[in-house]
């Protein structure tokens, strides 16, 4: 069971994240609040395996609750929930150190698995970020070259352009027309032969190596 706490001051967000989890039979919400000081009690009294954390908070922003845990060395993952998808506000919380970023728009379809992936220590990034963070990679450096000392089969290759477009493992079977459990082999395979921990460290570092490229926004 995956133990989550929200903090949002609005009562009728918190109310519909409750509601698209209590749908499921693996996710549990232990507690909620309003606050970044509610954020800090109650990470620290229930140690969740996720915090599902808004931006905006009448006393502090995201950066800062995300910050402030981290100092602590919790080993709760935080998972920001948010309308911005500016890239001071993406940069600045996975900086700081979220888990994931989830935009509100896409909640309603993407917070279980969101919520899923984190627990697993899988950095998640809702589509438009994902680009977001993908192409930032690109700015102002030379074009890449490419790495045969971190070879990828080409099946491998495939499935790491599939994440690096933002599809989570079911989305990426159901387009190779394979079984999730397949998926899950190759991404370990390539986190294993690419030294890395989380999807969104094996795609930026496929970029800088040359390994994967990706369209530009607007080219399909």
């Amino acid at each position: 069971m995956i133990s989550v706490v929200i903090v949002d001051d609005h009562p009728v967000v918190r109310t519909g994240l409750q509601a698209v989890l209590a749908r499921t039979n693996d996710i549990r919400v232990v507690a909620e609040g309003a606050s970044g000081a509610d954020a800090l009690r109650l990470v620290a009294r229930h140690r969740p395996d996720v915090l599902i954390l808004d931006v905006h908070l009448p006393d502090a922003d995201g950066v800062k609750v995300t910050r402030l845990l981290r100092e602590r060395k919790v080993t709760t993952k935080i998972l920001v929930l948010t309308v911005r998808d500016d890239r001071e506000t993406v940069f600045g919380l996975l900086d700081a150190g979220a888990t994931g970023y989830v935009l509100k728009d896409d909640a309603l379809e993407t917070l279980v698995p969101a919520v899923r992936a984190a627990s697993r220590g899988e950095c998640w990034l809702s589509p438009a970020v994902a680009g977001l963070v993908v192409h930032r990679t690109g700015e102002g450096k030379p074009p890449p070259r490419a790495a045969p000392d971190l070879p990828l089969t080409p099946r491998e290759r495939e499935v790491l352009i599939l994440l690096a477009q933002g599809l989570d493992n079911a989305a990426i079977a159901r387009r190779l027309v394979v079984t999730k459990r397949t998926v899950q082999n190759h991404v370990s395979n390539i986190y294993g032969k690419l030294g890395v921990a989380s999807r969104t460290e094996a795609v930026l570092l496929a970029i800088r190596r040359g390994l994967v490229q990706v369209p530009s926004p607007g080219e399909g």
